[in-house]
């Protein structure tokens, strides 16, 4: 659908830009004979097809923000990028729940074929009624080919979305049944990105199980517990003119998220904070690599190729689906400047004390996330500082803890409070309160995330 309103719109620029230069040229070329006819047809040509190039891309980035991100496709763009960072089976449900249950009123049946074993159903009466399972279990066996299908109103196999009443897919003996009853007002291609996820998904969640499984018969969880606590800093060193503190909670007692201070000399410091995607076994040593890369590095002033030898040492591993965010930076007391990379990490910030009060800098992303995709351009940026700034690095266990309304606490005033109340203490005591106020938000419930921050408080 959106492939063919794009041709349309091309045709409509071009025409347009077309008829809009030969009028042009028809009223200035009279003036200037001696361009002659080549020439003037040249450079129509060229104005032309520039100008309809540039309102022709600005106008398809437009459409397909329009039809992906505000029409009912975003329901289905919305599960794909859940999809896309589900780790384990709660991951999964949870996203079927909160986007296509409750935002696109879909009814969803997951079964493992092999067995007719129903992993998760919707409380729907058609997702429940076992006659359901029946049909479709005879209709589409365990030994159905893996890929993306649609089907009908009696749950039987169509090709046409204009007769579809929800669609499945197929990944060995795992079968993702959604049923809706207005398949064509999606786009085509959201579900070609939803399989090729809904597949890294259960390959993921198959590798993270086979070590799960290898650790606990070997009883090795403590032992890698220990060896990753010594790849972090057991003390934070002293810093002439920065007062340093961090704060680490593993969600288990391994952890994808890590930090690490050094002095280059005595005006400038390397900080550095990320967190590994996952969790587990697979996290923590990708995490030691990258810890244990950093370290090896001579010449650590040398942001950009910090980054690009993580990325190296990640890639090498050949873990599949594991990638890295993080931030590093080093903050030069003398100078008093921070330079940084910052690659995907969502919360870095400086608060700074104005005449009204205290205001907050972020640290914004220069680079894309590291150890899975290639690297593009690597953008080091540079922020001034001034006494009594407060430098604060923290993982999303931080920003993204949820209340039991399911607020994100990152997106509320109180956190941002809390930081400009708290940025006039002493490093420690303002990790302290932001790590009180996760923990206070969480409520009674079980931590999702790990939770890491770093600080660094220029001394006044």
């Amino acid at each position: 659908m959106i492939q063919s309103r794009k041709l349309l719109v091309k045709l409509a620029v071009d025409l347009v830009v077309g008829l809009a230069f030969s009028f042009f040229m028809y009223i200035i070329v009279p003036e200037f004979k001696f361009f002659g006819r080549f020439a003037t047809a040249a450079i129509v040509f060229f104005l032309g097809a520039t100008t309809s190039s540039l309102l022709t891309g600005n106008l398809w980035r437009r459409l397909e923000h329009h039809v992906f991100r505000v029409l009912d496709t975003r329901f289905m763009v919305d599960f794909v990028d859940r999809l896309r960072f589900s780790y384990t089976i709660d991951d999964f449900i949870d996203s079927i729940q909160s986007v296509l249950e409750h935002e696109a009123d879909s009814s969803v049946l997951y079964v493992n074929m092999e067995n007719h074993y129903v992993i998760y159903n919707s409380p729907t009466r058609i997702a429940t009624d076992p006659e359901t399972l029946e049909v479709l279990s005879r209709n589409f066996p365990a030994t159905w080919p893996d890929g993306f299908y649609l089907i009908d109103e009696s749950l039987g196999l169509v090709s046409d979305f204009r007769h579809a009443r929800g669609f499945f897919l197929v990944y060995g003996t795992l079968h993702f049944y959604v049923l809706c009853r207005y398949m064509k007002v999606f786009e085509e291609q959201v579900f070609k990105m939803m399989l090729y996820e809904f597949q890294n998904f259960q390959k993921r969640t198959k590798t993270i199980t086979q070590l799960t499984a290898i650790s606990e018969l070997a009883k090795e969880w403590d032992m890698v517990a220990e060896t990753q606590m010594s790849f972090l800093p057991q003390r934070l060193p002293e810093v002439k003119g920065i007062d340093v503190a961090a704060y680490f909670r593993p969600l288990v007692n391994v952890s994808g998220d890590f930090y690490d201070v050094i002095k280059l000399d005595d005006h400038r410091t390397f900080f550095l904070l990320g967190d590994v995607s996952g969790k587990g076994l697979a996290a923590a040593l990708v995490m030691g690599v990258i810890i244990n890369t950093v370290k090896i590095i001579e010449n650590k002033e040398d942001l950009p190729g910090v980054i690009r030898a993580i990325d190296v040492a990640i890639k090498s591993m050949h873990l599949q689906d594991k990638y890295a965010v993080l931030f590093i930076g080093i903050v030069d007391t003398k100078q008093m400047k921070i330079r940084y990379v910052n690659a995907s990490m969502a919360d870095p910030i400086i608060v700074t004390k104005g005449p009204t009060g205290w205001k907050i800098r972020p640290l914004q992303s220069t680079c894309s996330l590291i150890g899975i995709i290639e690297l593009d351009s690597i953008t080091q940026e540079e922020m001034p500082l001034y006494r009594g700034d407060v430098v604060l690095m923290a993982s999303d266990g931080v920003s993204e803890v949820m209340n039991d309304d399911g607020v994100e606490l990152g997106d509320t005033e109180q956190y941002l409070n809390t930081v400009r109340n708290s940025a006039h203490k002493a490093a420690r005591h303002f990790v302290n309160d932001i790590a009180d106020l996760v923990l206070e938000y969480n409520g009674d419930k079980k931590l999702r995330d790990d939770v890491t921050m770093l600080v660094a408080k220029i001394e006044e």
